[in-house]
C-alpha cells in the first residue's frame, strides 16, 4: 500500500514537471522568434536608413530655368573645396537632402551652357549627388560658417565627429542600440546647431525625412528584441536549474 502511494506520489510529480516543462519551452521559443523578428526588422530598417540620403530634407519655391546660375551652383556644390556655406546654400535654394554620406539638390534636368532657355511653367528635374569625402566627414566645422578666420566651433565638430563613428559602428551587434541612438542624437543636434547659424531663407522650410525616421523606429525595435533575448536567456537558464535539481531529487 506505501508502495503504491509513492509510486502514485511519483507519477504526479512527472505529470506536473512535464507539464511545467511544456509551458517553459514555449514561452522560451515564443520569446526567441518574436526577438529574431524584430532585430531582422530593426537591421533592415537601420541598413536602409544609413544607405538613403533623406535623413533631412529642404522645401524651397521652383527656381528658374537659368543656365547660368545652375551651371555656377553646381560647380561650387561638387567642388572639392566647397566650404559648408556654399553646399548649405545649394541645399536651401534647390531642395536638397542631407543623408550621413551624401548630399543631393534638385536642379533643372537640361542645363544649356551656351544659351538659357525659355522660361516655361514646368521644366524637367533631375536629382544630383555628391558623396560627402573622407576629409570633409572629419573637417572642422566654423563658428561662422564658410569664415575660416572665425575661429573652430568645437560643439558642432565634437558632435559630426561622434555622429561619424557612430554611423560605422551601427552594424557592430554588442553595439547596434548604443550605436542608433547615438547617431539620431548627433545628427539632430548638429542640425540645430547649423541652423542657429545659418538661418534658413524666408521661403525655404526643412524638416526631418524619412530615413531619419526609419532610424528613430529601429532603436526602440532594437531595445524589445535585446529585452526579449536576456528574458529568454534567463528563462532557458532558469529551466536548466530546476532540471538539473529534480534530478538530483
Amino acid at each position: 500500500y506505501a508502495g503504491d502511494r509513492l509510486e502514485n506520489k511519483t507519477s504526479v510529480s512527472v505529470a506536473s514537471w512535464s507539464s511545467l516543462n511544456a509551458r517553459m519551452d514555449n514561452r522560451f521559443a515564443t520569446a526567441f522568434v518574436i526577438a529574431c523578428v524584430l532585430s531582422l526588422i530593426s537591421t533592415i530598417y537601420m541598413a536602409a536608413s544609413i544607405g538613403t540620403d533623406f535623413w533631412y530634407e529642404y522645401r524651397s519655391p521652383v527656381q528658374e530655368n537659368s543656365s547660368d546660375l545652375n551651371k555656377s551652383i553646381w560647380d561650387e556644390f561638387i567642388s572639392d573645396e566647397a566650404d559648408e556655406k556654399t553646399y548649405n546654400d545649394a541645399l536651401f535654394r534647390y531642395n536638397g537632402t542631407v543623408g550621413l554620406w551624401r548630399r543631393c539638390i534638385t536642379i533643372p534636368k537640361n542645363m544649356h551652357w551656351y544659351s538659357p532657355p525659355e522660361r516655361t511653367e514646368s521644366f524637367d528635374v533631375v536629382t544630383k549627388c555628391v558623396s560627402f569625402t573622407l576629409t570633409e566627414q572629419f573637417m572642422e566645422k566654423f563658428v561662422d560658417p564658410g569664415n575660416h578666420n572665425s575661429g573652430i566651433d568645437l560643439l558642432r565638430t565634437c558632435f559630426v565627429i561622434i555622429l561619424t563613428f557612430y554611423s560605422l559602428l551601427c552594424f557592430y551587434p554588442a553595439m547596434f542600440c548604443l550605436c542608433t541612438l547615438g547617431s539620431v542624437s548627433c545628427y539632430v543636434a548638429g542640425i540645430e546647431l547649423l541652423h542657429q547659424k545659418l538661418e534658413l531663407p524666408d521661403s525655404v522650410s526643412g524638416e526631418f525625412g524619412w530615413s531619419f525616421c526609419l532610424a528613430c523606429v529601429s532603436a526602440p525595435l532594437q531595445f524589445m528584441a535585446s529585452a526579449l533575448f536576456i528574458w529568454a536567456a534567463h528563462t532557458n537558464r532558469k529551466e536548466y536549474t530546476l532540471m538539473k535539481a529534480y534530478r538530483v531529487a
